[in-house]
């Protein structure tokens, strides 16, 4: 049995199943692609950070666009003045939104994995019904194609549920463990930032580009212009 012949014993349940299965895979393939460790959180970024806050030449535009994890820095090394339960505080703030952006198209991919079976179930139960209808109307014998179709439509939306769910439910805890374990190294990373900066005894010295794209503006933490850096 090709794959129109199985979508036409299938009947019409069979829709909705192509549908979660068209919507499951576009999910899977974008969250592979976005879901990469070293793009949301490379590492060394953190330990790269603390270098440049030591050698005066953080530049908050360059930090942000580099990487989640950059644009969480970011935002924790503009509250450094505030003391570091707020650079804390900024860091999570961050760190949640990227998290939340992580999490995007979990939860179809999961709810997909929950009723693909069940839209298997409901064909099973309207195709058996098809059958007992064929048989309690005392014409069984005469009336083998219906009696067929009806056990087709049985089986075949139930493997169709099948099919989709196994492979949407396996992805689906897979991304949930990669989520975990990417906000795990942001954590660490993050930690190694505010030490850093707990045991920092120097003016710390930040760069904020222009919105026109013109020369760089130096903040000292307590805003005050700072004088220029020359970065190497």
């Amino acid at each position: 049995m090709d794959m129109m012949e199985a979508l036409i014993a299938g009947g019409w349940l069979m829709l909705p199943l192509l549908g979660c299965s068209l919507l499951a895979t576009v999910i899977i393939i974008e969250r592979l692609w976005t879901l990469r460790a070293g793009r949301i959180a490379p590492r060394g970024l953190g330990q790269e950070v603390c270098t440049l806050v030591a050698r005066g030449q953080v530049n908050l535009y360059w930090l942000e666009s580099h990487s989640p994890l950059g644009g969480v820095l970011a935002a924790g090394l503009r509250n450094a003045r505030l003391g570091h339960d707020q650079v804390r505080a900024r860091l999570q703030e961050a760190g949640t939104a990227v998290v939340h952006d992580m999490e995007r198209f979990l939860s179809p991919l999961g709810t997909i994995a929950a009723i693909a079976p069940l839209i298997g179930l409901l064909g099973t139960v309207v195709g058996m019904i098809e059958v007992f209808a064929v048989i309690v109307a005392g014409d069984g014998a005469g009336r083998t194609a219906d009696l067929a179709g009806g056990i087709s439509r049985a089986l075949v939306t139930t493997a169709a549920g099948l099919t989709v769910a196994i492979p949407a439910l396996m992805f689906h805890r897979y991304f949930l463990r990669r989520v975990e374990d990417i906000t795990v190294r942001m954590e660490e990373q993050s930690s190694q930032v505010v030490e850093f900066l707990a045991h920092f005894g120097g003016d710390l010295t930040l760069a904020e580009r222009h919105e026109g794209g013109g020369d760089d503006e130096r903040l000292e933490a307590d805003g005050r212009l700072a004088p220029e850096v020359r970065r190497p």
